[in-house]
Formats: structure tokens, sequence, C-alpha cells
């Protein structure tokens, strides 16, 4: 007989609300017969996100990395912006579309996050910015972070593309820095399809922002700046909704999976599981890697075929490192001997799938691939 070959899990998948439920979304904006330029649903959003996040303010975006883009815009920035090497590539696109020389410095081993040692080390009188990201929700050392900014009059833009819902005990984490970015792309714990927005501390940085997204506009006749089409659309708006009205759950079940990954792999020799933020930070598992060290029986991409042949789809998150394409690779601070950790992780690491509707059971099969080599 005929076997049938087991479904493909993939790395991630958005959480899609009951079709009925966006119908009705879609039904208010033909009624209304406003698509855009901040119509009704995106002022909703922009405010229930302010509440569920515990924000003051928030600039929607249609996408993550023109937030990025607007962000340094509106700081003004110049110069040279430190920032890491292990992202995805948008982080440091946004520094080139602004004509900011990056500069990379190597990452902490246990976090994945830029280690504040380095930052100050990379220092030099051009610098004008640190641009951290929060790798996979874990918090950077904002603290220590801000202490270095602190004394050397720098500006800190976090590149929170993955932080989504993380909070400390002293709140959300985007309220670190002076702006915070988030994406809301579709394999994002929140999303709008595409989508992004960023955090401002006080109502005249929003302002700005919600300015230069717009063209610059302030009025029907007055431009004030050179800005962007940066706007994200009523259908946006009205997924974003949606999405937080499940939200919680969703969260939920993803640090259930989190756990049973966790518990199921170890004692693997040669796995190791990325260490969870800590007991006073409430993450959003975005993503689940794991490190492939030398003692495991097969190396890291031998392994992501092994499970590719069992219809487990992975992604070596983040290979290669920003700093080693081919606009980069020329800086000073793109060499590898600058970056040893960030050179090493970027050569073990996998991510495995997580999402909302991954099934023990297929949690399982993944764990299973990976225990039998």
């Amino acid at each position: 007989m005929p076997t049938t070959s087991p479904k493909t899990i993939t790395v991630t998948q958005p959480y899609l609300p009951p079709l009925a439920d966006f119908v009705s979304y879609l039904e208010q904006i033909w009624d209304s017969k406003i698509l855009t330029n901040g119509g009704p649903l995106h002022q909703r959003l922009e405010a229930e996100l302010c509440r569920y996040l515990g924000v003051d303010h928030i600039s929607l975006f249609a996408n993550g990395t023109l937030g990025l883009v607007t962000a340094l815009q509106a700081l003004r920035i110049t110069g040279e912006v430190i920032t890491t090497p292990y992202s995805f590539v948008a982080t440091a696109h946004a520094l080139l579309w602004n004509g900011i020389k990056p500069v990379f410095a190597d990452i902490d081993r246990r976090t994945f996050n830029l280690d504040p040692e380095r930052i100050e080390a990379a220092i030099t009188p051009q610098t004008a910015a640190i641009m951290p990201v929060h790798c996979y929700g874990r918090p950077c050392d904002v603290e220590a972070i801000q202490r270095i900014a602190d004394n050397y009059n720098l500006r800190v833009i976090y590149d929170a593309a993955h932080a989504f819902g993380v909070r400390r005990q002293d709140g959300s984490i985007l309220k670190h820095g002076d702006l915070s970015v988030l994406s809301f792309h579709a394999t994002k714990v929140f999303t709008t399809f595409e989508g992004g927005a960023i955090v401002s501390p006080d109502a005249k940085t929003k302002l700005r922002i919600d300015q230069l997204k717009n063209f610059g506009y302030v009025d029907e006749t007055v431009v004030v700046a050179p800005g962007i089409n940066g706007k994200m659309s009523e259908v946006g708006a009205a997924m974003g909704l949606l999405q937080l009205t499940h939200i919680d759950q969703a969260l939920s079940r993803r640090r259930e999976i989190d756990s049973i990954y966790r518990v199921a792999l170890d004692g693997v020799t040669g796995i190791r599981c990325v260490e969870r933020a800590g007991s006073t930070t409430t993450d959003n598992c975005a993503y689940f890697p794991i490190l492939v060290e030398p003692s495991y029986p097969l190396a890291r991409d031998q392994l992501q075929q092994r499970l590719k042949e069992h219809n487990i789809l992975t992604r070596r998150y983040f290979y290669p490192l920003i700093s080693e394409f081919p606009m980069y690779r020329g800086l000073p601070s793109a060499h590898r001997n600058n970056l040893p950790t960030a050179t090493q992780i970027a050569q073990q690491v996998l991510c495995l799938p997580i999402y909302t509707n991954l099934q023990t059971e297929d949690v399982q099969r993944v764990v299973e691939v990976i225990r039998s080599a």
C-alpha cells in the first residue's frame, strides 16, 4: 500500500483569525470608503496597541524597515551607528538608506545581543547612535547600553522587530532607548500581513514621525521635511485588531511549545537550547533557536537537511552574518576577527518550528528526528 508522507512543518506561520471576523472588518472599510491615510481602524489600532503594550505613543507603518529608516531620520542621525551583525539585513540596510556608516560590534555568547563592552570599544568621534536588536525577543542589557549612551552623548534606537509584548519588572521593553521599532510581518508573533510601528517617548516625537511617514506633510499645503510614504492601510489595521483579540492565547501556546522542546531536547549531546530570558521577563517565544555544537553527530547543515527530508523546515537564522554580505564586508568592523562570537553562533544556529497552531505531536516528531541521529 502507498504510504502517506508526513505533513510539512514550517519554521513559523501567522495566526489567521476566523475569515468571517475579517470579512466583517472589510465591510466596515468598504462602507466607510476610507482605505488609508490614518483611517478609523488605523487610529483604533494605535490606541489599542498603546494599551496592550503599555506604551504612551505609537506610530503605525507599512513595514518595520520603513520604521527603522524613519526613526533614524526623526532623530537626525548622521555619521556612524554601532549595531549588530547578528540580525536580519534590514537592520543595517536602514543605516545605508540614510547615508550612515554601520559599525559592527560583537555579540554576547549567552544572549546573542550586542555585548555592551564591545559597543564601548567601537565608539569613535563620528559615532552618533547605537542600534541594538532584541534578538529573538530577548531583551538587551538596556541599563548598560543606556549608561554608555549617556556617557558618550549617543542616541539609542532599538530594533525591536522580535520583541512584541516582551515585558520586564519595570514594564514594556519597548520603553527603553530613544525609540523602539517593531515589525508586524507575517512571520512575527503579531502580524498585520506587512506592517510595523515606532514607539515614541512623547507626543512631540510622535508628531514628527507621523509627518515623516506621510511625505513630511503638516497640512494640505505645507511640507516641512523630505518624508516617505510609510503609512499602514486600513486592511492591515483590521488584521492587527483581530490579532489583538487572540494574542494572549497565541503567546501562551508559544510558551508551551518552548517548554516541550526544552524538556524533550534536554540531554541530547551537542544540542544546546538558547537560555530563556529569565524569571523577571515575560518573553514571547518568537523563535526557538538551538545551537548544533561539534559534539553532535551531524553538522548543522546536515541536520537541517535531515529534518527537511522529514518535511520539517528550519531556518539558519541568522546565517550568514550581515557583515558578510557584499555591501558590508569591506568595512573594517565587518572582519571576522572583530566578530568571533557572532561568527561562531551563525555557523551553529538552527531555528526550529514554533507557531501557535503547531501541534504537540509535531513538536515531538521534530525532536525525534534530532534525537535519532
